[in-house]
């Protein structure tokens, strides 16, 4: 798992405590047993148990929760809950609408009123204060560079892209009117509409040497990252959803979409117009037709 600091693309809004959660969630609450005071200011995944942080569970997964203490596991499903042996745990009656709330309580994203970024106008684009760019990268016209956005070395953006909430490695390069970083497209079928988008706080992680063709979209992943692994090259108008991960060396033509959770094996090679459902799974050295 690629590390990075969330807050340095989200910032952060509130520290909640461990025992002030039960209080705050009360209208959805079930029962809860938390037997440390903590503080909580970031969410842990499947695949990242993180420290002072939430964990949303709803599915029976084999996951060992090591050094649990300031873990708080949160469940809508009371066979989970009862199943579950952490330290910290609550049963909900919607894990949807709770980590909504809670995450709205916590951080600061792109889709609050409250979002803010503080940008200079270099060479006739908008680089954020928060950024951080090798020397040698070129970043052409009419470019928006994000809050936390990493660009290294030797990369180039041309005209009109839009890079937010990601991480670009070496060498790559980012052609016009491609957006990197947007929000993934995470909402309850049950409760739609813009109020209740899921907080999308992951990134976008470009490794390096790759090109991304014009009018491409990228959505950062809804806690973890979008991954695009080393010297894939990417063809014009591609939509790769939330919590996708493409192995190194991927060749994918136009118009190709991959929706959300999928993950892809090394030397992937893709014609175009391609659909991919969502959560599955490619292996390596794959070849798919147009």
């Amino acid at each position: 798992m690629i590390e990075f600091i969330r807050s340095d693309f989200f910032p952060l809004k509130n520290t909640l405590l461990s025992n002030e959660i039960d209080k705050m969630v009360e209208k959805y609450l079930i029962h809860s047993s938390i037997n440390k005071k903590f503080e909580i200011f970031d969410i842990s995944s499947t695949d990242n148990i993180k420290s002072n942080s939430i964990f949303f569970l709803n599915k029976e997964i084999d996951i060992s929760f090591k050094n649990d203490e300031k873990l708080l596991v949160i469940s809508d499903n009371k066979k989970i809950y009862d199943s579950i042996k952490v330290e910290n745990k609550m049963l909900i009656k919607d894990n949807n609408k709770v980590y909504n709330f809670l995450l709205n309580q916590i951080f600061i994203h792109d889709d609050c009123l409250d979002y803010q970024d503080n940008f200079d106008l270099i060479n006739g684009s908008y680089i954020s204060k928060y950024s951080k760019i090798d020397p040698s990268a070129i970043i052409n016209k009419n470019c928006i560079i994000g809050r936390g956005v990493i660009i290294g070395k030797n990369v180039i953006i041309k005209d009109n892209a839009v890079i937010k909430n990601s991480i670009i490695s070496d060498n790559s390069i980012i052609s016009e009117n491609t957006t990197i970083g947007g929000t993934g497209f995470g909402f309850d079928l049950q409760n739609m509409g813009s109020l209740n988008i899921l907080p999308q706080i992951g990134i976008v992680y470009i490794d390096n040497n790759v090109s991304i063709g014009s009018n491409c979209t990228i959505d950062r992943a809804k806690i973890d990252i979008t991954y695009i692994g080393k010297n894939s090259m990417l063809d014009n108008l591609i939509h790769i959803a939330h919590n996708v991960s493409i192995g190194s060396n991927a060749c994918i033509a136009a118009q190709t979409g991959i929706s959300g959770s999928v993950n892809i094996g090394e030397n992937l090679i893709c014609g175009g117009q391609v659909g991919f459902a969502g959560h599955i799974n490619i292996g390596k050295n794959v070849r798919i037709a147009a």
